[in-house]
């Protein structure tokens, strides 16, 4: 077990809570935060709201069905970055190992805090008690001696919560969790775990490491190690972007052979994103949503770097013959973007290798 001292902090129901914090009127009534109609999702529902079953990412209109009283607000992001930046200068009082994960939440190592505090529990407190007085919001968090545990228990007593796991006391808390706490572990591997007779974290800790390689491959090892609590990966402060995109959900769903005008204008909004970085982005990617909200993304890696936004937008054309769908298949939403940076030094490395 690491000797890290690592909380995550996660604000409550961030961009609800935001609103109902800006509009007194809002307070204690279910607020869904989404644009109303038949192509918007929800981004973000009230704790008032979740008491209905509406959740992040479902469609508006099946929110509208849970709760005909709900108060749609439509998602004012430039408000909710302010917030959010915010928020990181109190985090960034107590420590400089701050890793965003989104607008709303971020692993913290205070193995060494810079407010001299005694235990990484009262940075925890320290920060929510900030949060709460200088922005009127809420935030729960999670303090463990790595990020998987962190993260796990800063759910743990959500909302306006905290919760800490000692590393004395991991085995005992890990052990009757359900496998589908496990960060990566979706319904498809919770349902193949099922099948191998793993249920619970206690289950997974009975099987040996070559089994579970042979069944998840690399994947078999970060669960071998997730079910015992042990995580090694450190917080990464300012971490590069990994990917840079964007995406448009359509007034209609339509088929992909029309989606041609809107691969060209979200790729070149990406292209000039792009051309403010300073790295080269040599993988392109092309993502889609059905219209029965599945996703599929394709993605190809030329032998050089797209040099010019014509270059990339025919690549991203192209990834639709790799689409095995049938042609009367309709899709609600279609993004473009690149990824697989390197620095320039190393793209000109790899370049004098082929000449």
């Amino acid at each position: 077990m690491s000797n890290r001292k690592i909380v995550h902090v996660d604000m409550d129901a961030f961009y609800a809570s935001v609103e109902q914090r800006d509009d007194p009127g809002l307070r204690g009534r279910p607020v869904v935060v989404a644009w109303k109609g038949n192509r918007s999702v929800v981004c973000a529902a009230s704790y008032e709201a979740r008491r209905f079953g509406i959740r992040s990412a479902m469609p508006a209109i099946s929110a509208e069905r849970m709760c005909p009283q709900a108060v749609f607000i439509p998602p004012d992001f430039v408000r909710y970055r302010a917030v959010s930046a915010a928020v990181r200068e109190i985090f960034k009082v107590h420590t400089d190992l701050v890793e965003p994960l989104s607008l709303d939440e971020a692993y913290l190592d205070v193995t060494e805090n810079k407010t001299g505090l005694t235990t990484a529990t009262r940075v925890a407190i320290a920060i929510r008690k900030q949060i709460r007085d200088e922005l009127n919001l809420t935030a729960s968090a999670g303090v463990a001696p790595n990020k998987f545990l962190a993260k796990i228990a800063s759910d743990w007593r959500k909302p306006n919560g905290l919760f800490v796991i000692q590393p004395a006391e991991v085995e005992n808390f890990l052990t009757p969790l359900p496998v589908g706490r496990i960060p990566g572990v979706g319904k498809v591997t919770e349902q193949r775990l099922e099948k191998l007779g793993v249920r619970i974290l206690s289950d997974l800790r009975s099987m040996e490491l070559d089994s579970l390689h042979q069944q998840f491959g690399r994947y078999g090892k970060r669960l071998f190690e997730l079910a015992r609590g042990i995580d090694e990966s450190e917080v990464v402060s300012d971490r590069p972007t990994q990917s840079i995109s964007a995406e448009d959900t359509f007034e209609r769903d339509i088929v992909l052979s029309e989606t041609e005008s809107a691969i060209r204008r979200l790729a070149e909004k990406t292209w000039l994103a792009y051309r403010k970085d300073s790295r080269i982005a040599r993988t392109v990617v092309l993502k889609l949503k059905t219209r029965e909200f599945a996703t599929l993304t394709r993605s190809f890696t030329p032998p050089t770097p797209p040099s010019s936004c014509d270059e990339f937008i025919e690549l991203a054309l192209l990834l639709r013959k790799r689409v095995d769908l049938s042609p009367q298949q309709k899709f609600r939403l279609v993004g473009v973007g690149l990824s697989n940076f390197s620095d320039p030094e190393e793209e000109g490395t790899r370049h004098q290798l082929f000449l």
